[in-house]
């Protein structure tokens, strides 16, 4: 009932409920796969434009991530933080190179602290 008619007409009448959810399994596991695909190519080309926050620039990639996740992609902590500082413009470089020079390692939620007073900074 709640599958729309123009995806109704390609699935194939079965004798069971097991083997109908077999077949439509089948039919949109290459979806799963073109949809890793088409996030993880969001995510790597995904680029800080100042129309909106940082903080929701670096939620949107999390969540990104996250789909990836719920699609079997893991995408690691370490990983995700690379990717947000790559996705951002020339005049937040300085930020990088202090990033890049210390020691400590910086999850997600604590990048995203540190942006939140980097982008105040910037304003001013």
């Amino acid at each position: 009932m709640n599958i729309a008619k123009n995806i109704k007409s390609t699935i194939r009448q079965t004798e069971s409920a097991r083997e109908y959810l077999k077949f439509v399994e089948a039919c949109f596991r290459s979806a799963d796969k073109s949809l890793a695909g088409t996030l993880m190519a969001e995510l790597m080309t995904m680029k800080f434009d100042g129309s909106r926050s940082m903080q929701n620039h670096i939620i949107e990639m999390t969540n990104i991530a996250a789909r990836l996740q719920a699609l079997g992609m893991k995408v690691d902590d370490s990983f995700l933080v690379q990717f947000i500082l790559n996705s951002l413009p020339p005049e937040y470089g300085p930020f990088k190179m202090n990033y890049n020079t210390i020691k400590d390692k910086w999850n997600v939620s604590e990048l995203s602290s540190m942006f939140t007073q980097e982008e105040s900074r910037l304003k001013k």
